[in-house]
């Protein structure tokens, strides 16, 4: 009888050892499918921030008939809204009647 409760004890032990290594599997691809995602979305940030800075850029010159001075007008007049501790925008406008330059770059985090 005492080998058969000792063989029970080892396969409740196995399992438990299984049921851990299956747990801890699931976590990990978890983990890993999560931090993809964010990475994903983040970078789909700086483009979508860059549209519609340009779309703002191209509403200023139907309704003024020049292209917007700065990034900063656009804020103060168009409701773009930047979050400056995520990303650096870069506006460069030749001329009022020439579509300016947008550039968008993630800020680095530290």
């Amino acid at each position: 009888m005492r080998g058969r409760k000792e063989k029970k004890r080892d396969l409740t032990a196995a399992g438990l050892l299984a049921s851990a290594a299956v747990f801890l599997l699931i976590i990990g691809v978890f983990v890993n499918g999560s931090l993809s995602f964010f990475g994903k979305a983040r970078s789909e940030g700086d483009e979508t921030l860059r549209s519609a800075i340009a779309r703002a850029v191209v509403q200023c010159y139907a309704i003024e008939g020049r292209y917007p001075p700065s990034v900063e007008y656009l804020e103060e007049n168009y409701g773009i809204q930047i979050d400056r501790e995520r990303y650096h925008v870069f506006y460069e406008g030749f001329a009022s009647n020439v579509m300016p330059d947008i550039t968008v770059i993630p800020a680095e985090s530290p």
